[in-house]
């Protein structure tokens, strides 16, 4: 299996070692894995889409408003 080096913050890296039960290379494994099967739906998703970068843009923007005045309630 290849290896891969992480760098961390000096901070973070005191809290895992008090951790000692968890096998950290595990979970950024796993967290590695989600993130790739997340980048692929995307990817699946902005294939089959006729947005322009704009319009996406454009969309996200009124989404990120219309929670903010939602949650802001």
């Amino acid at each position: 299996m290849p290896t891969i080096t992480l760098s961390v913050p000096e901070e973070l890296k005191k809290d895992m070692d008090a951790v000692q039960e968890i096998n950290w290379s595990a979970v950024a494994r796993e967290a590695i894995k989600t993130k790739l099967e997340q980048i692929n739906i995307l990817k699946q998703i902005t294939a089959k889409s006729h947005l322009t970068e704009k319009d996406a843009l454009e969309l996200g923007r009124k989404i990120n408003e219309s929670m903010h005045k939602r949650h802001k309630q």
